[in-house]
């Protein structure tokens, strides 16, 4: 590639630690894509003739169907993806493949391979964040009258109802889902022809061959242009931030599954079993799931401190982007896939989590309601009257519900047994009107928002 400059060949070293091609063939879709762009417009602008342009085509299709059918020879002494389609090329079609090269560089022609293949990424992972969306709001349909504790710190605080809580994390992988629509549009431009960073002298058409890729036109800036990795980095951090989003949902699963809670069952097609304890089911599909932040996020990390020093414009660390983004969006898409098959897959216990519901005295701030809105008190001195209550509850042995209108009373004489209407937690959980909040009205009203939304 270049014999012209050198005369001895890279050391046996330098051959390994600079060849590409072992992770970056799964370019070779975009990088064909990208050649047949540039030999079309090439053709366009009259820098190569028809007949070196059919032939260069010719032998691109003959390459793809070669890659298609498992045959082509990828070899490491022609170093990447790129090197290794021309050498074929040349081998198929002779001195016309040299001419596909003419008015661009290996430099704009990895950010364009690489820039397709992570637009394509945030695409699918769109779609899969869509397939776990519908996953969950048909849970959340099923059960938006189901009762179950909401928490803050681990701790019961309010009746919620299980929809409800499937709903919030459809608003969360929402907002993931137009995180990636983002990244994706923000990196709707085409680097190719930027050549190796200074642009090119022959008359291209950088327009025609971004219109020809789906892009919404080329980069503006040719040093920018092969220099940018941040396409990359936007969408490793959407992957993070969806990825801890999995993880937070994963946890919630193996906390629920557990006897001690007991929330709903996963099926066998989602649980493992011991080795030498007979009786486990354990949630081994939600604890991958849980741990794939790990990967995802060390991608960022990675991706990010290999750029973070590099001067204008390309560099060889540079080789160092596509491992990590190719593992994340690998763990990505294996986590949503096994999410959305849990959250399909899991059985809800009504009745075990309505009588969790209960606990903790999770009604109190319905009792510190009722107080405002019945007589009037300030919020305050209702919150105080009903610690009171909850103090003497507890002493007692008693839930809220369960304590003697006399003890109220003690507390605040104006209390009357229509207290004890708000004082269960279905109650509870259908007073919560206001927009967003948990009331089945509310969650079915969200549910068929997201649901027209999908569609």
């Amino acid at each position: 590639m270049w014999g012209g400059r050198f005369s001895v060949k890279p050391a046996q070293l330098m051959q390994a630690i600079n060849v590409s091609i072992g992770f970056d063939k799964r370019l070779a879709r975009q990088d064909l894509a990208g050649s047949r762009a540039h030999a079309a417009m090439l053709e366009a602008v009259g820098v190569i003739s028809p007949a070196d342009a059919a032939a260069i085509q010719g032998g691109l299709a003959t390459i793809e169907a070669e890659m298609a059918a498992g045959t082509f020879p990828f070899r490491d002494e022609f170093e990447d993806i790129h090197m290794n389609v021309e050498a074929r090329l040349r081998e198929l079609i002779g001195p016309a493949a040299g001419r596909l090269h003419t008015a661009r560089s290996r430099n704009d022609q990895v950010a364009l391979d690489f820039r397709l293949w992570v637009r394509e990424a945030c695409e699918r992972s769109a779609g899969q964040l869509a397939a776990l969306q519908r996953a969950l709001l048909d849970q959340a349909q099923a059960n938006a009258d189901a009762l179950m504790p909401g928490f803050t710190h681990l701790q019961p605080a309010q009746p919620v109802t299980f929809g409800h809580h499937l709903m919030a994390y459809v608003e969360m992988f929402g907002r993931d889902a137009g995180r990636f629509a983002d990244a994706r549009a923000r990196m709707n431009q085409c680097p190719l022809g930027a050549a190796a960073l200074a642009g090119s002298p022959f008359p291209i058409d950088r327009h025609q061959t971004a219109a020809a890729l789906g892009f919404d036109g080329p980069t503006a800036n040719s040093m920018d242009s092969v220099a940018a990795r941040d396409f990359a980095l936007e969408a490793l951090s959407a992957a993070s931030i969806c990825a801890v989003h999995l993880s937070r949902l994963a946890e919630e699963i193996v906390l629920w599954t557990t006897p001690q809670f007991g929330f709903v069952r996963l099926s066998d097609a989602f649980s493992t079993g011991s080795s030498i304890m007979p009786q486990k089911r354990n949630p081994d599909a939600a604890e991958l799931v849980r741990a794939k932040v790990g990967r995802i996020l060390g991608a960022l990390t990675a991706l990010t401190v290999v750029m973070k020093g590099l001067p204008m414009t390309y560099s060889k660390d540079m080789q160092e982007d596509k491992v990590p983004t190719f593992e994340a969006f690998d763990a990505l898409e294996l986590g949503l896939t096994a999410m959305t098959g849990m959250i399909a897959d899991l059985t809800p216990d009504r009745a075990r989590m309505a009588q969790a519901a209960g606990s903790g005295y999770s009604t109190a701030t319905d009792l510190a309601d009722w107080l405002v809105r019945a007589l009037d008190l300030p919020f305050r001195e209702a919150h105080h009257i009903t610690g009171a209550a909850v103090k003497r509850a507890e002493a007692e042995g008693l839930e809220l519900a369960d304590l003697p209108l006399a003890d109220l009373q003690a507390l605040e004489p104006r209390i009357t047994a229509e207290v004890y209407q708000v004082l269960t937690p279905a109650a509870s959980a259908a007073s919560r009107v206001s927009y967003g909040g948990t009331a089945p009205s509310q969650v079915r009203a969200q549910v068929k928002l997201w649901k027209d939304r999908l569609s």
